[in-house]
């Protein structure tokens, strides 16, 4: 049993590295990252880590490369699930009409008119939380080129964090490109559940924040008509 895991382990290993080296390496990632900003099942972070392992490693393409053109297969596939979004409405996508992603669809819709920005930047970290927002964000009419420029910030900024989480696996573990990879993928899901829910707790935050009760009304006997209860009327300052 032993030797077939190892067996199997080193046929992996070299099909990693025959990718890495391949040609089809760079339309692979740019594939990928395009196809999982509305399909959260496609591995998009997994190939930009694979390649930041092979170029570590030294081999395969140069990181930069890996960076440019992730980041750009990340930005049109943005782009592809708010227009899908904005044509078909938020139960287009499989992905968005479970139980999971209609708990982020509704958030994605709360949080998009109050804080656009930061949810369209938090949520590219997240798989099923990037989805729902890029595919709400067109059905609910936001505005699109104010969308486009947030995602190219967002794009960049998690082609380069997925860039690093591979670069700093393959140091790591370097004597295994595979295992550096495993390392690397681990280590970008973790990463992405802790800024889901950094993100959802300072939202949640935010909404009870908003929530300011005004002063409390009591029936005056006789006309019905509402009273301010004056015991909880703020005294004013003194006079200047």
């Amino acid at each position: 049993m032993v030797a077939w895991v190892v067996e199997l382990w080193g046929q992996v290993e070299a099909w990693l590295l025959a990718l890495v080296d391949s040609v089809w390496a760079l339309p692979t990632l740019f594939a990928t990252t395009a196809g999982d900003g509305f399909f959260p099942p496609i591995p998009g972070e997994t190939v930009i880590v694979m390649l930041a392992v092979g170029a570590q490693s030294g081999g395969g393409v140069a990181w930069g490369l890996v960076l440019l053109v992730a980041a750009l297969g990340a930005w049109c596939g943005d782009q592809l699930a708010y227009a899908l979004g904005r044509a078909l409405g938020t139960r287009a996508l499989p992905a968005l009409r479970g139980p999971r992603g209609q708990r982020a669809v509704a958030w994605a819709t709360r949080s998009l008119d109050r804080r656009g920005a930061s949810v369209v930047l938090g949520a590219r970290f997240v798989p099923v939380g990037r989805t729902a927002v890029n595919v709400t964000a067109g059905a609910v009419g936001f505005s699109r080129r104010r969308f486009m420029a947030l995602s190219a910030v967002a794009s960049v900024a998690w082609a380069t964090y997925s860039v690093l989480i591979g670069t700093l696996a393959a140091a790591w573990v370097g004597d295994s490109p595979l295992l550096a990879v495993v390392v690397g993928v681990v280590g970008g899901i973790l990463l992405g559940v802790l800024v889901d829910t950094v993100v959802r707790l300072r939202a949640a935050r935010r909404e009870r924040d908003a929530v300011v009760p005004g002063p409390v009304t009591s029936p005056v006997p006789g006309d019905g008509t509402p009273e301010t209860d004056p015991a909880l009327v703020a005294c004013p300052g003194p006079a200047r």
